[in-house]
């Protein structure tokens, strides 16, 4: 017994010894976790000493952020399961089915992702706690379970919010909620680089950040997702079970072990005195989330919320007098991602068992997708997304499909080529298949967090059906390779014009000074058919340039664009080149409006689109000095979705005016309607609700209880709608005659009268799918969605629902390109 109790106290010794051995956070560091906010290079740092310290933890670099931060992910487990990781990674995806494998998994795997917000900043501080007592005190639950710690997925985010705190607290922190650390600038630190919400990233992937995620979570699929954010300074503490609605094809466990969770949370809250709410406020539909996505990929996918945000800084008093701390809240997420371990480690093979069923399950309504291939490059996007989300696809064996029409909304047939792409649900990642393309979201609450609609046929702008049978395919490989070839002979290249790609061609001609004109009207020339828009590069217009056919071959070439030579500007049919139909291109100067009252994230995703699709040069203005700008030295102006009731007053607006008239184009997004509705000199007016009249003398007896849910009869929550489009005007080329808009307002305009309606909504609209209330739906009939009101020589383009929302809704695109090259042509 003396023997048993010396070895017992020696290994009890030996551990100690060791957990001495690794510094704290706070040893490391050099000060407590919550008395200052830690940089991200520091945070880094940290993570470093951790994995060249011990051997049971690694560190991987997954990528870079736009401004050049680093991005990890840490796996940290049992010395055995680190020395057998790839093993444990390969045999949990042939669970999934998509490779094979010789061993069975039987390890748990826990993926924690810190920080998605930057301004949410108490959740890093939290992840080097986590992975210091995962390695000291509690290396028990690492025997069965494999974590991952992702300590910081916006780092780029989280340093403006630092940066800024920084340098405005007061020392001591002042917790009074009028002192100026608490009140970030525009745009606060919750975006990424160019203002975009991670969060709502996840399945359109259109972040650095998202995508080089995507390629090491893809590798692993965990079983359980946790991602850390912060809310309002009065709620508590939010965590899983979530709030209905849940999206139908979450499963049974995946409701119940969150609320396994959640109670497991709550034993440590209860034993803390420390508050919470469960079961409220964040459902989980909408697919690009931190927690949907993950869901639909298999996993526990939870959404933690700390009170706190960028309001709270180091403390603040919140409106019941109580002091939160960022202390506090560290030890919140600290204690929260701790649990998630524990009860994941106790439920190792449960997790495997489901997470294998989850896959196996292949019973959904439509077997296969059908996108018929119109535009091979809207095809090439699309196949683009679905790689990066590792979904197979394939093409189809000619023939006639049916199934559920897109468009028209019935069972129809379509004629289908080997062109045309199929996706099958009998693929193991079957399930986000069937989110991403159902053509209408069964929703059974009204009160959800975001977007309702977002299928990818509406979204991408495809005829598409959906099949209740499996539809014959084969697999091959797009052929997109051009190659053109310079001839010197020729009297111009013509390119066409129908997607956002040919948008980027012609930016990249304009960056290199080269010359283009556009069609105005269908033609036809040396046997072949050329649509209105159609790109006319002359000789003519470029005779100074040297190197002309050189550059646009080369340039053609690089972006996979044909350019056709041909010998004449005689055309067959339609307009000759030298007529006033065919109309110059300028390098238009582009100006874009930021700041105090602008939406960041509208504005994010016109600098994205200009920076990162196009190619083309923007200068980025401010609210603070709109005014004393001298508008002559751009072409174009673009106000994103905001209120700038301050920005715009009378005399701006008059100079709005004049500058409009001399030429220019003042492109205005949503909200930023509302400046010039329904004012002297402008043809935007509001569109008023049937039912509103003076409401003063009626009684309001709705009860105390229902008067959320009866709020949402007046909005819309990310819906679909069909609209009416006159393809014959500039600002619609590359379209088609209707267009399917994602609404996300229920704010509405009547039809231009002395204007342009480009595209709008018939008396007999109605959404295609999603969510919107029935007094908001009554004023979307008969009303504009994009216009044009002509000025002088110049006009304003009024775009009631954003074309370029959060960088998905890739219809949408073409329509932006032409507001900003295609109108207000003059010469050269």
């Amino acid at each position: 017994m003396k023997i048993k109790a010396l070895l017992i106290i020696s290994i009890f010794s030996f551990c100690t010894l060791f957990s001495q051995e690794i510094k704290s956070p706070q040893e490391y560091l050099g000060y407590e976790i919550g008395s200052r906010f830690t940089r991200h290079h520091k945070v880094v740092d940290y993570f470093k000493y951790i994995s060249n310290t011990l051997k049971n933890v690694q560190l991987e670099k997954y990528g870079e952020t736009n401004e050049h931060r680093p991005l990890y992910v840490t796996y940290i487990s049992s010395q055995e399961n680190i020395d057998n990781l790839e093993t444990i990674r390969k045999a949990n995806l042939s669970q999934t089915g998509i490779l094979k494998a010789d061993t069975e998994n039987k390890k748990a795997i826990v993926w924690l992702s810190y920080n998605v917000h930057g301004n949410e900043a108490s959740s890093t501080e939290a992840s080097m706690l986590t992975l210091y007592e995962l390695v000291t005190t509690k290396k028990a639950w690492l025997e069965n379970t494999v974590v991952i710690i992702d300590p910081c997925i916006n780092p780029d985010g989280r340093d403006r919010y630092v940066n800024w705190y920084n340098q405005v607290q007061n020392s001591p922190y002042n917790s009074s909620q009028d002192s100026k650390e608490h009140h970030e600038p525009w745009p606060g630190g919750r975006p990424n680089h160019y203002l975009f919400d991670l969060n709502r990233d996840w399945a359109w992937a259109t972040q650095v950040e998202t995508q080089q995620r995507l390629k090491v979570y893809n590798k692993w699929l965990p079983h359980v997702h946790v991602d850390f954010h912060e809310q309002g300074i009065n709620s508590p503490y939010y965590f899983a079970p979530a709030a209905k609605p849940y999206h139908e094809d979450i499963t049974d466990w995946q409701i119940d072990f969150q609320t396994q969770i959640g109670k497991n949370h709550a034993s440590y809250f209860d034993k803390n005195n420390w508050m919470y709410f469960t079961k409220e406020s964040f459902d989980l539909l909408y697919p690009s989330y931190g927690d949907t996505y993950p869901t639909f990929m298999g996993a526990i996918g939870m959404t933690y919320e700390q009170a706190g945000h960028g309001r709270a800084g180091l403390g603040i008093d919140n409106d019941e007098g109580i002091e939160l701390t960022l202390i506090d809240r560290a030890q919140h997420h600290h204690t929260t991602g701790l649990s998630t371990v524990e009860i994941s480690s106790k439920n190792a093979e449960k997790l495997n068992t489901e997470f294998t069923k989850f896959f196996a399950d292949k019973s959904f309504k439509y077997k296969s997708y059908v996108l018929k291939n119109e535009n091979s490059d809207k095809t090439q996007r699309l196949i683009n997304l679905l790689d990066k989300h590792e979904i197979t696809y394939e093409f189809a064996n000619s023939g006639k499909v049916k199934g559920y029409n897109y468009a028209t909304l019935k069972e129809e047939s379509l004629n289908v080529t080997t062109s045309d792409l199929v996706i099958h649900t009998n693929q193991p990642k079957g399930r986000m298949v069937k989110v991403l393309f159902e053509p209408q979201t069964k929703i059974l609450d009204s009160l959800t967090y975001d977007s309702t609609a977002w299928a990818l046929p509406y979204a991408h702008g495809f005829n598409a059906v959906a099949s209740e049978n499996t539809v014959s395919s084969s697999k091959k490989e797009m052929n997109n390779n051009v190659l053109n070839t310079v001839n010197t002979s020729s009297y111009a290249y013509i390119s066409k014009w129908n997607s956002i790609d040919d948008a980027t061609f012609l930016a990249q001609l304009l960056n290199a000074d080269i010359k283009v004109r556009f069609s105005e009207k269908d033609f036809s020339l040396e046997g072949k058919n050329y649509q209105k828009g159609s790109l006319i590069i002359l000789r003519h217009d470029n005779l100074k340039n040297e190197k002309f056919d050189t550059n646009v071959v080369a340039i053609a070439n690089k972006l996979g664009r044909k350019v056709t030579p041909v010998s004449t500007g005689f055309v067959d049919s339609g307009k000759d080149f030298g007529s006033g139909n065919v109309k110059p291109i300028f390098k238009q100067r582009v100006a874009l409006l930021s700041g105090s009252g602008t939406s960041s994230l509208s504005f994010g995703q016109i600098w994205h689109y200009f920076e990162t699709e196009l190619k083309y040069p923007v200068s980025i203005l401010d609210t603070d000095y709109f005014s004393r700008v001298d508008f002559s030295n751009y072409d174009v102006i673009i106000l994103p979705d905001g209120y700038y009731s301050r920005v715009l007053n009378k005399s701006t607006l008059d100079k709005l005016k004049s500058w409009v008239r001399s030429g220019g184009t003042l492109i205005a997004l949503k909200n930023a309607l509302s400046s010039f509705a329904d004012k002297d000199g402008f043809s935007l007016k509001s569109k008023k609700n049937k039912g509103d009249k003076d409401k003063s003398d009626k009684a309001n007896l709705i009860p105390y209880e229902d008067l959320e849910r009866e709020s949402t009869n007046n909005i819309i929550i990310g819906a679909i709608f069909n609209s009416k489009v006159d393809a014959s005007h500039p600002l619609a080329f590359g379209y088609s005659n209707s267009y399917f808009s994602l609404k996300s307002s229920s704010r509405s305009y009547e039809y231009l009268k002395n204007g342009g309606n480009v595209a709008y909504f018939t008396k007999d609209a109605k959404n295609v799918a999603g969510f919107a209330g029935i007094k908001a739906l009554e004023n979307v009939p008969e009303s504009l969605l994009f216009g044009e009101d002509q000025m002088g020589r110049g006009s304003i383009i009024y775009m009631v629902d954003n074309p370029l929302f959060r960088a998905f809704w890739e219809n949408g695109k073409l329509f932006f390109a032409n507001a900003v090259f295609l109108r207000n042509s003059g010469q050269f």
